[in-house]
């Protein structure tokens, strides 16, 4: 068999079995009702099977291949957390494909209340995008919390506003709803100072009269120390 007919074959092996691949993939989207667990069981699978059938195709397959488990890589989020960040990411994954792409980002500030310009939206995935594929997966959008967690956006950035804004729903309370739940948790939280801020002066103006009495009698002593 010549050279090109070797070519031809193996690339036809591939295509089928790339095409396969993709056929199962879907079983494994992120977006399906059997959660993340399964998509993960899915994917191991998935990799199982592409080895199987290349090797019978006589195709060496790289290992490249990272199977991630977000529940262990983002420890720091419970379960729940995950399930509902998880389900905000459905929410505007309107493609169904397992990651928003700009248009679908666009449409979620939108609707959000906080709309952002072309040149936003592109930093916006870029500050998150580590596959550079100009996209973000789901993966890629618990980033967004995991930056927000750590103080790690800009106040006025447009993944601040967003991790800020999902926090509730706003098709549920509307725009001035999530304005009102957002300007009440800082008047909370200035009341919480103001609360930490009184016990401290008080505990100040204990220290200091505690000073004063230990002063008083130190004077005292030395005064009476004159005498004996």
């Amino acid at each position: 068999m010549s050279v090109s007919s070797n070519a031809s074959s193996a690339g036809s092996s591939i295509s089928g079995i790339t095409s396969s691949n993709d056929r199962r993939s879907s079983l494994g989207h992120p977006n399906s009702d059997s959660g993340s667990d399964s998509s993960e069981l899915t994917h191991i699978l998935n990799r199982r099977q592409i080895i199987i059938d290349s090797q019978e195709a006589g195709i060496e397959v790289p290992q490249n291949f990272k199977v991630v488990n977000v529940y262990t890589e983002f420890h720091e989020f419970s379960r729940k957390q995950i399930k509902d960040y998880q389900k905000t990411f459905n929410t505007y994954d309107i493609g169904r494909d397992g990651y928003l792409d700009l248009t679908e980002l666009k449409y979620m500030m939108e609707k959000l209340g906080a709309p952002q310009t072309h040149l936003g939206l592109k930093q916006m995935i870029q500050e998150v995008d580590e596959d550079n594929d100009g996209k973000i997966s789901f993966r890629e959008f618990l980033l967004i919390y995991r930056k927000a967690q750590a103080g790690e956006l800009e106040n006025e950035s447009g993944l601040k506003q967003l991790a800020r804004l999902t926090e509730i729903n706003v098709e549920e309370v509307g725009v001035s709803g999530a304005k009102n739940f957002f300007e009440a948790k800082i008047e909370q939280q200035l009341r919480t100072n103001k609360f930490h801020d009184e016990i401290r002066q008080e505990q100040e103006e204990r220290r200091r009269q505690e000073e004063e009495k230990a002063n008083r009698r130190l004077l005292f002593q030395q005064r009476a120390a004159i005498f004996q």
